[in-house]
């Protein structure tokens, strides 16, 4: 089918590059394993799962979200990946949490929840951000406190 690509499964694509990128930026300027392009594929192929989920369905008949479905244990998948046990640690649990969370993001924009893409989006920088500077600061207090 040479014209399935509508401007609005275009404009979605787009915007799972864009909230995908912006997300995956934030981890590539901190050098962590799962960064921009990774975080960009995630939200892109969220997106394209949720827009076959329910063109199949629509198209075929069957459940819509049989398909999207699938996405959620795929993603912890790949998030397991992140997670790596290191000097009597481990590491990568906000990498594999940031997965999850940029995954829900792209099947709200393959689902036409843009707003609420935007605000999840916006609402996972912040916590990259603004409560990773907390988590630092509470823990040169403890130092201090010891």
């Amino acid at each position: 089918m040479a014209g399935d690509l509508s401007g609005s499964i275009l404009f979605k694509l787009l915007y799972a590059f864009l909230l995908g990128g912006v997300i995956g930026l934030e981890r590539e300027l901190r050098e962590k394993p799962a960064g921009l392009r990774t975080n960009m594929f995630i939200c892109i192929g969220a997106t394209l799962y949720t827009i076959l989920s329910f063109e199949v369905a629509h198209r075929y008949g069957g459940d819509p979200v049989r398909i999207a479905a699938q996405l959620i244990p795929g993603i912890g998948f790949i998030g397991a990946g992140a997670i790596l046990r290191e000097r009597g640690g481990v590491v990568g649990i906000t990498t594999a949490a940031t997965i999850f969370v940029n995954a829900s993001v792209g099947m709200a924009i393959g689902a036409g929840l843009y707003y609420t893409a935007a605000a999840t989006a916006l609402l996972a920088l912040f916590v990259l951000w603004a409560v990773g500077r907390l988590e630092k600061f509470i823990g040169r207090q403890r130092k201090n406190d010891g």
